[in-house]
């Protein structure tokens, strides 16, 4: 594609397509002619991650060079990833996320069907707490909604075969894992510690616990689907 019909792809001028290429933040692309390039997807992609790396995380070009060469060396996997991240984890948007209140909003800013908005709650996967007699849902709640429903998207719904009530087993697990070790911790810090420092520890140990069973998923998924093409 031409350099105009990138522009209006991205949204980026070409004033600022040109100025990345000669910053060296974007490759400069294959001649097709003289005075004519030739720009492929890879561009719209690279572009897009540049703009949400500048206006999500507001990293300088700098920077953004760095990251952009690495994410042209990455696995289908880790291009993926990168993009599910800048997506559903915008560092500004967590910042100044709201509450969703209400079962109707709730479904508009997610995409849930009612029907499995009541099935996940029913199964605790979704909650929320009363406020002033309505339904109050965290950013995580909505967060756990809309990747639902980019689960059924994919092909991890119902008519696939995928049954979301494995989700019920996962939630039930991490729940039994959370109160034992809460317990646990509590248990041993309420004499030691002050009020003060056991919330601050209690915070820091969820986002820790967060990381890690976000990691030890990927690994165990991508060593699972290692065994299978391997026997295959």
């Amino acid at each position: 594609m031409k350099i105009s019909e990138l522009a209006e792809r991205t949204r980026v001028p070409k004033e600022t397509i040109h100025y990345y290429l000669r910053e060296g933040v974007l490759r400069k692309p294959r001649k097709s002619g003289k005075n004519i390039a030739d720009y492929n997807e890879n561009y719209v992609e690279q572009i897009r991650i540049i703009k949400q790396l500048q206006e999500h995380y507001f990293l300088p070009l700098s920077v953004i060079k760095k990251i952009i060469r690495r994410h042209l060396k990455q696995t289908a996997s880790e291009k993926y990833s990168l993009n599910f991240l800048s997506e559903y984890f915008r560092p500004l948007d967590r910042l100044i996320a709201a509450p969703v209140t209400g079962r109707q909003a709730f479904r508009e800013t997610t995409g849930l069907s009612k029907k499995w908005m009541g099935k996940f709650e029913e199964w605790g996967v979704i909650g929320f707490e009363m406020h002033e007699g309505h339904p109050v849902y965290t950013t995580d709640d909505v967060i756990l909604g809309k990747l639902v429903v980019s689960m059924d998207h994919l092909g991890f719904g119902p008519k696939d075969g995928y049954n979301p009530e494995d989700l019920r087993v996962i939630a039930d697990f991490v729940r039994d894992y959370v109160n034992k070790s809460q317990r646990n911790f509590y248990q041993t810090s309420l004499e030691r510690l002050s009020p003060e420092e056991i919330e601050e520890k209690s915070i820091k140990f969820r986002e820790i616990m967060s990381l890690f069973f976000y990691h030890l998923y990927r690994k165990l998924v991508r060593e699972g689907y290692g065994r299978v093409f391997k026997s295959a």
